[in-house]
């Protein structure tokens, strides 16, 4: 059993086991190649219908993560298990279900949608190749299905991307991810390049359709309160720089977070209520810069920056491990 499973019993649908993905990335003056680390060494289960947030700042390697998660990106080291089988292993048949089973909704929808074709014919693909209609009645119908479950007119589907709004573009993008009834999605920050007046709109949708079809769903995000608000019945995955750094409930993170990274992250997160903004205490910082992938600090990488900082930490890798019930933390400082 991988670090960081969930509370519940089933088996995972997805096992993560010391997986490191790792970037060649060119140094620009002396020439040759330097390795960057974009995940490092990452245990972690996913289970079916849950819902997780995946959180942490810009750059600490939640997009690839959530890439090596739907099987787009092949880990450098470690295994990716799907219901115990090795992805990268798997038959051509079996290779085929995975693809149609595990969906990412990407954060930029004006990227993630062919410019050159209408709606139907974005939404027309998964459903041919995988023979999930009959006919070109059941096509349309099945379309226009998919169109009103997103909250878009049937006409929609007769436009090209460069006539819809980015709104519509992300609900398009649903519509295909939830075609092939898929077991899980990865939604990679799905409302950062969207209207904020829009923003709840397309969580709830995203929601709604996780309760419809009991998906898994991992709500990739740099934001904590957009996490608390789309993973409150789930987990709150936390990472620093390829790490993860604390696991645990999502309420019990956000009223209780041990890790002095997720201390530092909440203690910025705006508050509407003014008398507590006042009172509320802002975690200090011995630096705002975050480690450097290329060449990390030794010990626990968030070291430089932490204001509890020992010798122990600047010498020796955090492990994850279990605090508690349902609580993982990677830091030598709790759970003495």
């Amino acid at each position: 059993m991988s670090h960081a499973t969930g509370t519940t019993s089933s088996t995972p649908l997805i096992t993560l086991q010391d997986v490191s993905v790792v970037y060649k990335v060119r140094r620009s003056f002396f020439g040759g190649t330097v390795d960057l680390r974009a995940v490092d060494g990452v245990s972690l289960d996913i289970f079916p219908g849950e819902v997780v947030a995946l959180v942490g700042e810009s750059g600490c390697g939640k997009t690839t993560l959530g890439k090596v998660i739907v099987a787009l990106l092949r880990p450098t080291t470690g295994k990716v298990l799907y219901k115990g089988k090795d992805v990268w292993s798997l038959s051509k048949n079996e290779w085929k279900n995975v693809r149609r089973n595990l969906q990412i909704i990407h954060q930029n929808p004006y990227d993630a949608l062919n410019p050159t074709k209408r709606v139907f014919q974005i939404l027309s693909i998964p459903l041919k190749e995988y023979k999930l209609v009959k006919n070109s009645s059941q096509l349309r119908d099945r379309i226009y299905e998919l169109l009103e479950m997103v909250g878009l007119r049937p006409e929609i589907a007769e436009k090209y991307p460069h006539q819809l709004s980015g709104g519509q573009l992300q609900r398009v993008a649903i519509a295909r991810a939830i075609s092939l009834h898929p077991e899980l999605i990865v939604a990679d920050e799905p409302v950062s390049m969207i209207d904020v007046s829009l923003r709840i709109d397309i969580l709830d949708l995203l929601l709604k359709l996780r309760h419809e079809f009991n998906l898994a769903s991992i709500f990739i995000t740099h934001d904590l309160g957009l996490a608390r608000y789309y993973a409150y019945e789930g987990r709150i995955v936390v990472m620093y720089v390829g790490n993860i750094v604390e696991i645990g409930p999502t309420e019990e993170v956000i009223r209780n977070p041990l890790h002095p990274y997720t201390q530092a992250l909440l203690s910025v997160v705006p508050v509407p209520n003014p008398k507590l903004a006042r009172e509320r205490k802002e975690i200090p910082l011995r630096s705002i810069e975050i480690a450097n992938a290329i060449a990390p600090p030794s010990g626990c990488k968030f070291h430089p920056r932490c204001i509890y900082a020992t010798d122990k930490c600047r010498k020796v890798r955090p492990r994850l491990v279990k605090v508690g019930n349902d609580r993982w933390i990677a830091c030598h400082l709790v759970g003495k």
